[in-house]
């Protein structure tokens, strides 16, 4: 089975696929830790994609697109995988189409998260990630504060804010978003796959939620 998650930053995708993860059994692919991990070792890659992450635009479709080929030929992805993160443009999506239908696949369910701009703000600055990348826990300090303050609750290593999880930073990421990734929904909206769900404390609809009802939905 392959899933993709949309939505802008901080609408809660990680949250949503690493919940499905363990529910279902699946591999989790996010092209936001693949692109941390390289620029922590920095890597040719790495330091490439940090020039473009800092300054809070999308990183080009042709080095996207490798890293995610590549990943997806590893052994741990046969079962099945959640992209989140990817794709994000249209010739993104186009490419992953091509790259599937070499292995005999295609994507079989879309689902795109909808939150608030004001809240999406709020939720990112406010926003911990357990600095073990084996963990990756996402905290909120506000909404989902961790026991100990500073600390993962799951594996006891440090929680960090990103360098970009800033109020500018996460405002520009919305225009791109807006500008070049919004039309995903109509590109699969055409192939009747998708469904959008508002995830939103003015709703108290949340991460867990969606996760919650997908897994049920998937497992009847």
């Amino acid at each position: 089975m392959i899933i993709i998650m949309l939505g802008a930053p901080g609408t809660g995708k990680g949250t949503v696929a690493g919940l499905l993860q363990e529910s279902l059994g699946l591999t989790q692919i996010s092209t936001g830790d693949i692109f941390r991990k390289n620029i922590k070792e920095k890597t040719e890659l790495g330091i490439l994609a940090q020039k473009y992450i800092e300054k809070g635009n999308l990183v080009p479709d042709e080095i996207t697109v490798k890293i995610i080929e590549d990943r997806l030929n590893e052994p741990d992805v046969e079962n099945g995988i959640i992209l989140d993160g990817f794709p994000r443009t249209i010739k993104q999506a186009e490419e992953l189409d091509k790259i599937l239908a070499k292995k005999g696949k295609k994507v079989e369910r879309v689902i795109n998260l909808e939150t608030p701009d004001e809240e999406i703000v709020e939720r990112i600055v406010n926003r911990r990630v357990c600095s073990n990348q084996e963990c990756k826990t996402i905290y909120n300090i506000i909404l989902n504060p961790p026991k100990v303050e500073g600390i993962c609750d799951k594996c006891g290593s440090e929680l960090i804010r990103r360098k970009d999880d800033t109020e500018e930073t996460v405002r520009k990421r919305l225009k791109e978003y807006f500008n070049q990734t919004k039309p995903l929904v109509e590109y699969y909206e055409k192939q009747g796959i998708i469904e959008t769900q508002v995830v939103s404390k003015s709703i108290n609809h949340f991460g867990k939620d969606v996760a919650k009802e997908i897994t049920e939905e998937f497992k009847k």
